[in-house]
């Protein structure tokens, strides 16, 4: 199959190509700044010459979106939600327009459109949309606000011909560099993963390999589409998150954090505290009502995989 990743240089889109390509697929890259022969040019927000990629392909990917990885100053919320929306929409126009549609468009979405909550699983149907809770950051909310805008461009966007997914997806974990396992586990190792501000607070995830095999599951079940979860089925407080990380690489001390120093920590690292003390308690109802089986479902095994990856690498 051909496959377009609009925004696939980052971490997770990296993960996807390698496995994709290594599967034999013809995968292009739509780029901002194209640095190899697979990788096209565009600007996330107007028609070009990449809009001929897309004609005649498959299947497209988006996966664009400025990182959420950095200070949530107001220009930077914007440029978030501008990234997302501005894309998503001009794949759409591009899909509209094309004379051969893909007959799949896969959206990446966020898991971060739930609530935060404590109390139950949100799954696709009985799942509790934020932006509304009490005693939450305002930033919280308009976080919410980027992740619905980004799926409603998909959903309004007039492409008869191919089924639409949005990807809800939780943190991707992979032995990558640059991605959030690379920066839990620096923690970790430094002493510094144990409990952020009690650390009752659920991390919902998902094995960068399960992430693959769940994206070639819904390419290939033509009777999904809408909202997907994608995320392990066993979320967990971050507490437990971070001693399970600690265990798998032999750390085996764990400083707590209170609220402040989170704050201060993620000042130093240019990130926001969102990232570490909203809830997100996700479970993939769709994929496992539809038969998907898990290959590393609990996170005591996928961290340990993910630890004897990265030690195997030899470049830790």
């Amino acid at each position: 199959m051909k496959i377009v990743i609009p925004g696939g240089t980052g971490q997770v889109g990296t993960v996807l190509k390698r496995a994709l390509s290594a599967a034999g697929h013809d995968v292009v890259v739509l780029s901002r700044r194209p640095a190899h022969q697979d990788e096209v040019h565009w600007d996330g927000a107007t028609p070009g010459p990449w809009v001929e990629e897309i004609d005649g392909s498959d299947v497209v990917v988006n996966l664009a979106g400025r990182s959420v990885s950095c200070r949530y100053t107001p220009a930077n919320l914007r440029d978030m939600m501008d990234s997302r929306v501005d894309s998503a929409r001009v794949v759409g126009e591009a899909i509209a327009k094309a004379a051969r549609p893909p007959r799949v468009w896969l959206q990446m979405s966020t898991a971060t459109v739930y609530a935060h909550r404590f109390d139950a699983p949100n799954d696709e149907a009985t799942g509790v949309i934020g932006g509304a809770e009490p005693d939450t950051p305002g930033y919280w909310a308009y976080s919410v606000d980027i992740a619905k805008a980004w799926e409603w461009e998909q959903e309004v966007a007039d492409t008869p011909d191919t089924r639409k997914v949005a990807l809800r997806a939780a943190m991707v974990m992979s032995p990558d560099r640059g991605g959030v396992f690379d920066v839990l586990l620096r923690l970790a190792r430094l002493g510094l993963g144990g409990p952020v501000a009690g650390g009752a607070q659920y991390v919902s995830w998902i094995h960068d390999q399960d992430f693959v095999r769940a994206v070639e599951f819904l390419l290939a079940r033509d009777d999904i589409a809408g909202p997907v979860n994608l995320a392990a089925p066993a979320p967990l407080p971050q507490r437990a998150f971070m001693r399970v990380l600690r265990t798998a690489w032999g750390m085996p001390v764990g400083l707590p954090a209170t609220r402040w120093m989170a704050e201060a920590g993620a000042f130093v690292l240019r990130s926001d505290t969102e990232l570490l003390l909203k809830s997100r308690r996700v479970v993939p109802g769709r994929l496992l009502e539809a038969g998907f089986g898990f290959d590393h479902p609990g996170w005591p095994e996928a961290a340990g995989d993910l630890v004897r990856r990265l030690r195997g690498r030899g470049d830790q």
